[in-house]
């Protein structure tokens, strides 16, 4: 079962010490789990929370841990100690704080539905995050952002200033030390080479309708075609258009008597729902890669 975003997690850390989230993947083979823990002990850390899986289909091992620090200790000195222990079942793992919220940026054009969501949660403390901007193709929501008291950036987007606008949004996210940034319905298709940039590191939010109601009014088109179902799915964005490895979906049953400006508050909902979680779950350090898909430890 899906938790929602208010469910409380399984993880009662003592919260007068650091914590910290490790996530690895690595081929299967025996021993993985002790490692980790073996070193987890020696350096005198205290496991919250653990999960694993394997995937019997690709042979990768899949492992998210949750630790406190016993004695004082930096990030730093963690990453480069454990870098042995990496290197020897090749994993491909990152370690990073749990006291710290995850710094992104949220980019939006003229739907703001997804924007006022997240700015929202933010501020109530239901999203473990903090935006350091806000960017837009579109001066719309300038006034909304500056309500929450974040930084607001407009920066057109055409076909001859493309490349500019993408170098001012990454100059933005490494100044403002930003992890992810979120496509909270900005209708820009990024290039190839940002995706390369920030590989793993951008959400999209689309209505599932796609392929089947593809470009504009894709809400008219469904209720033209009867549809039951109005869904809304968050992926990485990858090259691919709209193919990226999934995060989370989101579904609610419709009737025939829902006109198209009503399917279009549902698709509201729903995606709002939708990018929320993975958001969240992106910011806990809950979701890895897996080739095309992604494992998602609740």
């Amino acid at each position: 079962m899906t938790p929602s975003l208010s469910a409380d997690r399984p993880e009662s850390a003592d919260q007068s010490a650091e914590q910290y989230v490790l996530t690895l993947s690595c081929p299967d083979r025996p021993g993985i789990v002790h490692a980790v823990s073996s070193y987890l002990f020696m350096t005198g850390c205290n496991i919250e929370d653990s999960q694993q899986f394997k995937d019997h289909g690709t042979g990768l091992f899949f492992m998210r841990v949750h630790f406190s620090a016993g004695t004082p200790v930096t990030l730093e000195k963690l990453r480069a100690s454990f870098t042995a222990v990496g290197d020897s079942f090749a994993m491909d793992w990152q370690l990073g704080s749990a006291d710290r919220r995850m710094r992104i940026v949220v980019m939006v054009s003229k739907f703001g539905h997804c924007l006022n969501d997240l700015l929202f949660r933010t501020r109530i403390g239901a999203l473990p995050v903090e935006i350091a901007a806000v960017v837009s193709n579109h001066p719309d929501f300038e006034e909304l952002t500056a309500s929450y008291g974040v930084p607001f950036h407009h920066i057109p987007v055409t076909a001859d200033t493309k490349a500019e606008a993408e170098a001012r949004l990454l100059r933005i996210v490494e100044e403002q030390d930003v992890e992810l940034v979120v496509l909270a319905r900005y209708m820009q298709v990024v290039s190839d080479d940002l995706c390369k940039q920030l590989p793993g590191r951008i959400i999209n939010i689309h209505h599932s309708f796609l392929p089947s109601f593809k470009g504009a009014k894709p809400y008219h088109q469904a209720h033209a075609r009867g549809v039951k179902l109005i869904g809304a799915t968050a992926h990485y964005v990858t090259a691919e258009l709209d193919e990226g490895p999934i995060i989370e979906q989101e579904v609610e049953r419709v009737g025939h008597e829902l006109s198209p400006a009503q399917l279009v508050a549902v698709g509201r909902d729903v995606e709002c729902q939708a990018l929320a979680r993975a958001v969240k779950w992106h910011s806990e350090r809950r979701v890895l890669l897996n080739g095309t898909r992604t494992v998602v430890f609740d």
